[in-house]
């Protein structure tokens, strides 16, 4: 069997190294090149010096259109607006693109279904297989329980993570609001300050913690008189993440155009 050719977008950040390893290591994939944006200091470097394997003779660029005409897929964990126009150019090249960045706008979110129309698109705010049999698990007990079952989403990142609450926790709270059959936006609250009152029922709440080096807990609680049954995933590496990414790449290949999820990836979508 042919190797499926993968590349990186961001490949010198923590993410980036982190791909560039799993790919390297993952016996169906082949890594074929990695981008950094124009003033990066590691363009030029070698791929497997960024990733710890020694010299493999492939160089960090800073074109990604390049990158994508030569890849089968490209996974991208960078920045909304990178995202984006990645999508774009997956689009064109008819490239598998795997977007594993968070904190997409409507819009944005928008666009790059947009681009799915013209080639396969895997989005996921978390790109774990663990996590997405988690999103499965809270939507199943959800649709179980009545609103007496208080829903509170908690989650916990290191100090740098830029949006809250995270990709992963609104995801779960989505899974959450599914099994429940109503809109998340009607009944979240992100925020709890001053005097606020009783909580009122059927209300999804999310909770924001940030420090240290956390890669990332979740926990789903479904609080009742009584009882309290709580649902948990802790990362103790980025390699889940990486490992997904680089099994969710495998696995568009050769897919329709469509836009997908980690749930379509391992099949219980």
């Amino acid at each position: 069997m042919d190797k499926v050719k993968v590349g990186v977008v961001g490949c010198a950040g923590r993410m980036g190294r982190m791909l560039l390893r799993c790919i390297q290591e993952t016996e169906r994939a082949a890594l074929i090149g990695g981008t950094e944006p124009p003033g990066s200091p590691s363009l030029g470097a070698d791929l497997g010096e960024l990733a710890g394997l020694g010299a493999l003779g492939v160089t960090a660029g800073e074109d990604p259109v390049e990158l994508f005409a030569a890849a089968d897929a490209v996974i991208d964990f960078t920045a909304p607006v990178a995202s984006v126009a990645h999508a774009e150019l997956a689009a064109q090249a008819h490239a598998a693109h795997v977007i594993g960045t968070t904190g997409l706008d409507a819009a944005q979110q928008e666009a790059v279904g947009r681009a799915a129309r013209h080639t396969a698109v895997v989005m996921a705010p978390n790109m774990s297989l663990g996590v997405t049999l988690l999103s499965a698990l809270v939507e199943q007990v959800a649709r179980a329980l009545d609103p007496d079952y208080d829903i509170e989403v908690v989650e916990m990142h290191h100090r740098r993570k830029a949006d809250a609450p995270s990709g992963t926790a609104l995801a779960l709270g989505l899974a959450a609001a599914a099994g429940r059959g109503v809109d998340l936006d009607a009944v979240a609250r992100r925020v709890r300050d001053g005097q606020t009152g009783a909580r009122p029922r059927g209300e999804i709440g999310f909770a924001t913690l940030r420090g240290g080096d956390v890669v990332g807990d979740h926990t789903v609680i479904f609080a009742a008189e009584g009882e309290r049954i709580e649902l948990t995933h802790k990362a103790s590496s980025r390699e889940v993440f990486a490992r997904g990414a680089v099994k969710a790449a495998l696995w568009a290949f050769g897919k329709p155009s469509g836009l997908y999820t980690m749930k379509d990836v391992l099949g219980i979508g």
